[in-house]
């Protein structure tokens, strides 16, 4: 500014490249938080997919009348376990993710839920019951 009160054109010109490159990285700022946060999010679902799946592996390898009982943490986002047939699926937020049972034998398609208590129990007829 001079002595006038006007603005040079290099003032200007420089406080405009200052606003878009700060404007630049708060817009890459906000996806990579955004990015972070919904990687951790896929982490805790699929460590929780991977506990319940290693639970019920382990009540299959072991003997008959063998039982363990497993509660589903409750976490930020809703979402549910469903075994079916061979595999243990979770739902949540339009996403799935699934990890595979084999040889193992169900009575039916069971649903999970966050915050309940389940019973996995190996039967006399060697197939896997949900309680």
């Amino acid at each position: 500014m001079d002595n006038q009160g006007f603005i040079s054109v290099e003032y200007l010109f420089s406080f405009f490249i200052i606003l878009i490159i700060a404007t630049g990285l708060l817009v890459y700022s906000t996806n990579t938080i955004n990015s972070s946060l919904n990687i951790e999010s896929n982490i805790n679902h699929r460590l929780i997919l991977d506990d319940v799946a290693n639970s019920i592996r382990q009540v299959d390898s072991n003997g008959e009348f063998y039982s363990k009982y497993i509660k589903l943490p409750i976490t930020d986002e809703s979402y549910v376990l469903t075994i079916d047939r061979n595999k243990l699926i979770i739902e949540y937020d339009n996403k799935k993710g699934e990890a595979l049972l084999p040889s193992i034998d169900t009575y039916s398609t069971y649903k999970m839920y966050p915050g309940h208590i389940y019973k996995i129990e190996k039967t006399h007829e060697q197939k896997i019951l949900i309680k």
